[in-house]
C-alpha cells in the first residue's frame, strides 16, 4: 500500500537537518559524555511554583476536555499579554490556545494557504518551516537572508521571491541565528505583505528573550493587525517545552475557523496545563527574566571569549538562546565542522546547512549548558578551528 505523497515528501526528498543532532545522541545513548549544544532546550526545568500549579489544578479535577479555543482565562492572559507588549487591542476572540508553537504554525498555515499556495519563509529558518508548509499542501519558497546583511530579510529580497505567494513567515528574535530584526526590517516586512497582498505569519515564542534592541511584532504596524497571525508559546519564555501549550493571535474570523480546525485535530489542550500557563504568566516579568537570565549572562561569556580571536566570527547574537558562528575561515562546511568537532571533541553542534543555504558555513551553538561547560566548549570549539583553518 501506498503512503500519500504528501506524508512522504515531508522533508523535499533530503535530510530533515538533524543528522548530527542524532548522531550525538546515538553517542549518549552508548554510553559516550558529549557536551550537546544542539537543541533549544532549557537546562534549567519548568519552575517548581508552575508544576504546583498544574498538580493544584489537576488533583482538583481539571483533567477532563477542556474548551477547543482554550479557557477563557488563559485567552484572556494571552490576550492581556498582547496588548501591553504591543499596544494592539485584543481579546480572548483573538486568540486561539494551541498544543505548543508547532501546532501553531500548522494551523496558521492551513488557515491561509490552500492546496498549491506558495509559502514564504525566511532562510535561515527553523529547521521543522518547510515541512510544516508542505504539510498543510502549500508551496515552500525560500527568502534569502544572508549573512553580509546580518541574515535580516530585506525588502527586495521578499519582493524578488513574492510574485503569486499567499504567505510570508517570520521569525524574531530569530532562531538559528540569534538576530532580532530592526524596524527598518519589519517594515519591510510590513510593505511587502501589504503590496505583495500576503498574509504574515510571525513566529515570536523568543519575544522575552531580547539580549540587545527591541521586539516589534509586524501586528503593531499600519494595515497588519488584519493580515497577521501571531504564533506564540510558553516554550522558550517559561521553560514549559514539555507542557505544549501555545497560541496564534488574529483576527476574529480566522481564530473562529482554527477552532472549527483544532475541533477536527487536536480537540484542545489539557486544563489543567492551560491552568499552569494562567498562573505562569501571572507571575509576570520577574519569571520571565529568570528564565532567560542564563541565556542573557552566557551570551556575554560568549562574547568575550570570541571577541579574543579572529577566525570564529559570530553573528550579532541579540535575542533567543543561540550563538550563530562563522566558521568559514575554516573552509570547511557548518557540516563538516560539526561532524569533525563532534568526531574529535564530543561537542555537538547544528550544522548552519540544516537551517538553509544562506547559513552554509556557519554552525548554531545552544546556550544550554551551565556556565563553566559552555566557556569551555566553546574555548575549544575556537582552539580547533584555529587548529584546522588553512
Amino acid at each position: 500500500m501506498n503512503m500519500s505523497k504528501r506524508i512522504v515528501g515531508l522533508t523535499g526528498g533530503g535530510s530533515d537537518g538533524w543528522d548530527v543532532f542524532y548522531k550525538a545522541r546515538k553517542m549518549v545513548d552508548d554510553g559516550v559524555a558529549v557536551t550537546e549544544l544542539t537543541i533549544g532546550e532549557h537546562d534549567i526545568r519548568t519552575d517548581q511554583s508552575i508544576l504546583d500549579a498544574m498538580h493544584r489544578s489537576a488533583s482538583g479535577g481539571h483533567t477532563g476536555y477542556a474548551m477547543v479555543p482554550g479557557t477563557d482565562s488563559l485567552r484572556d492572559a494571552v490576550a492581556a499579554r498582547l496588548t501591553a507588549r504591543t499596544g494592539v487591542h485584543t481579546t480572548r476572540n483573538n486568540v486561539l490556545i494551541t498544543p505548543g508553537g508547532q501546532s501553531a504554525l500548522f494551523a496558521s498555515h492551513h488557515a491561509v494557504c490552500d492546496e498549491g499556495d506558495v509559502a514564504l519563509y525566511c532562510d535561515p529558518y527553523y529547521a521543522t518551516y518547510p515541512g510544516t508548509l508542505r504539510s498543510v499542501g502549500a508551496v515552500p519558497r525560500a527568502v534569502p537572508c544572508l549573512p553580509e546583511n546580518a541574515f535580516q530579510p530585506a525588502f527586495a529580497d521578499i519582493a524578488a521571491k513574492s510574485s503569486g505567494a499567499k504567505s510570508l513567515l517570520v521569525n524574531s528574535p530569530n532562531n538559528p541565528t540569534g538576530v532580532v530584526y530592526t524596524r527598518e526590517t519589519v517594515e519591510g516586512i510590513a510593505r511587502a505583505c501589504r503590496e505583495y497582498d500576503m498574509w504574515c505569519i510571525s513566529d515570536e515564542v523568543y519575544d522575552t528573550q531580547v539580549w540587545e534592541g527591541t521586539h516589534i511584532s509586524p501586528r503593531t504596524l499600519e494595515g497588519m493587525a488584519e493580515r497577521t497571525l501571531v504564533v506564540g508559546s510558553m516554550s522558550k519564555s517559561h521553560a514549559m517545552t514539555g507542557s505544549r501549550v501555545g497560541w496564534i493571535v488574529g483576527p476574529k474570523d480566522v481564530i473562529a475557523n482554527l477552532i472549527t480546525l483544532a475541533t477536527h485535530t487536536t480537540y484542545g489542550v489539557p486544563g489543567y496545563i492551560q491552568d499552569a500557563a494562567v498562573f505562569a504568566l501571572g507571575e509576570g516579568l520577574a519569571l520571565e527574566e529568570k528564565v532567560g537570565a542564563p541565556f542573557r549572562r552566557r551570551r556575554a561569556i560568549g562574547q568575550a571569549i570570541l571577541a579574543e580571536q579572529n577566525v570564529v566570527g559570530l553573528v550579532p547574537s541579540s535575542g533567543a538562546m543561540y550563538m550563530m558562528l562563522d566558521m568559514r575561515a575554516t573552509e570547511l562546511t557548518g557540516e563538516g565542522f560539526a561532524e569533525k568537532l563532534l568526531d574529535t571533541h564530543k561537542i555537538a553542534v547544528m550544522p548552519g546547512e540544516s537551517f538553509g543555504s544562506s547559513a552554509a558555513g556557519h554552525v548554531r551553538v545552544a546556550m544550554t549548558v551551565d556556565d563553566d561547560a559552555f566557556a569551555t566548549a566553546l574555548k575549544t570549539i575556537v582552539d580547533f578551528a584555529k587548529e584546522i583553518q588553512p
